[in-house]
């Protein structure tokens, strides 16, 4: 299978293609190079051809031949969302919503799109796909209104599938340290200590990066009547944790770590997310890794590497902070274009 892959040079992005080409696939990636530097260790044994191209800029030329698109390439946090929410809804809902119609006219099969539990915002009790979203940012805002339009596309040629992932984890050399257990890992080798502001009660449920890369593969590959137009939230129930569970877990897998916790915080975010649909409808897929197994993964990685402060807290591996910089020094211009000087 021919599979074009946006956001290749990304965390999750460069985890995706390496599963796919050691599957056997053909695999072209697109991806801008926003986070080109942030490259903390190798650890890929593939990695595909990338055009270095906005994914705005994507042709019909560009995807010819293709059987599957698999989008990842937008704006990739709440924070890096709310720094423009319109040059967010621009890139993130209109420039997805313009791929799978290119995608379309391009007679590409299948849109894999990498959506996100955070639809569902504030919710009481669990939720599942059936479940009305409530999206609370401007990112969150886009995933939904992505999946209410590309849906529309749908038919007989073209199936959609959407995977709400839960919140990311674990190693990756594209690293990422603004999600939260990786967040709390660094902050565990460097100075040994996780002193949160809040009081940890949110939930969040997490996934590791290989287990999306995983549930990406297996939709790519899936029966078409499994996944027609569907949506499947990526993660397994046993991994709805309270934010405070996530720092003990993680304060665990350091040595020498302590722990403490704050008062009520301000984010309201809290939602526990029933996965049932995707280990019933996706045939193969179960997650293979939880906090407890990516936490030890992320020790060893440090460990390794010697991972030091600089490093941590530096603008290569936090989203909001790269594309600050670009925009400060006019390497991107107000619409997030790489700019000629």
């Amino acid at each position: 299978m021919k599979v074009v892959v946006t956001g290749t040079e990304g965390y999750l992005g460069c985890l995706v293609g390496n599963e796919l080409l050691r599957e056997g696939h053909e695999v072209l990636g697109i991806d801008t190079g926003f986070y080109k530097a942030g490259w903390l260790y190798n650890g890929l044994d593939h990695t595909p051809d990338t055009l270095v191209k906005d994914v705005r800029d994507v042709t019909v030329e560009d995807l010819a031949g293709a059987d599957a698109v698999v989008h990842m390439a937008e704006l990739s946090n709440d924070p890096l969302g709310q720094l423009s929410p319109t040059i967010t809804s621009e890139v993130n809902h209109q420039g997805s919503l313009r791929l799978a119609r290119i995608a379309k006219q391009a007679g590409v099969q299948r849109f894999v799109y990498m959506s996100s539990c955070s639809v569902y915002g504030v919710a009481d009790g669990e939720v599942d796909e059936t479940s009305p979203t409530n999206p609370q940012t401007a990112y969150a805002e886009c995933k939904a209104l992505v999946e209410r339009d590309v849906t529309l596309l749908a038919d007989d040629a073209f199936s959609p599938v959407f995977m709400r992932n839960a919140t990311a984890f674990g190693a990756s050399p594209r690293m990422r340290f603004d999600i939260v257990l990786n967040n709390l890992a660094g902050l565990a080798y460097t100075t040994k200590e996780i002193a949160m502001i809040s009081d940890g009660t949110p939930w969040r449920p997490l996934v590791h990066g290989l287990d999306i890369a995983k549930a990406i593969r297996l939709a790519l590959t899936a029966p078409r009547d499994a996944v027609h137009a569907e949506v499947f939230n990526v993660g397994s129930n046993e991994q709805n944790y309270r934010v405070r569970d996530i720092a003990e877990i993680v304060g665990d897998a350091f040595p020498g770590c302590s722990v403490s916790f704050g008062q009520d915080g301000g984010d309201n975010r809290s939602y526990k997310v029933r996965f049932d649909k995707i280990h019933a409808q996706l045939p193969g897929f179960s997650c293979d890794w939880d906090a407890t197994s990516g936490a030890k993964q992320l020790a060893d990685v440090f460990t390794s590497i010697d991972l030091d402060a600089t490093t941590f807290t530096g603008r290569g591996h936090t989203r909001l902070k790269q594309l600050e910089h670009l925009i400060r020094t006019n390497q991107v211009d107000g619409r997030l274009f790489w700019t000629r000087a």
